[in-house]
């Protein structure tokens, strides 16, 4: 049973940072792509930023220089450290894993989180 548990997700103000976790069990995230997806209400779920085998990172533009992906093998945990947080920003933050190579695609991962809820507000 493969498991990915999102934390550290809150409420912050404008310009602030937060700091995400996901621990995965059931499944090597050494052994695929591990990705952050992001949904506010009455949107569609969008990528954030994902991280490959090589531990290659890639950002979606309204996040790069902000937000750093990253993950631990030997803990098995991906990490999405927020800061310079802005209202746009607010949406329910899923932690995500695929198989194989990264795409942008949510329909295309395998294994997902049940989100943590991320909201910057003055």
């Amino acid at each position: 049973q493969v498991q990915l548990v999102e934390s550290g997700g809150g409420s912050v103000e404008p310009g602030g940072s937060l700091s995400l976790s996901c621990a995965v069990s059931g499944y090597t995230i050494s052994g695929g792509c591990m990705g952050w997806f992001r949904q506010a209400p009455g949107k569609e779920r969008e990528k954030v930023a994902n991280i490959g085998i090589d531990s290659a990172a890639r950002y979606a533009e309204s996040v790069k220089g902000r937000f750093t992906i990253s993950k631990d093998n030997t803990k098995n945990t991906l990490y999405l450290q927020m800061s310079g947080l802005k209202p746009e920003d607010t949406a329910m933050y899923y932690c995500a894993a695929r198989h194989g190579g990264c795409t942008h695609f949510a329909k295309e991962y395998n294994y997902w989180g049940q989100g943590t809820q991320v909201t910057v507000s003055s």
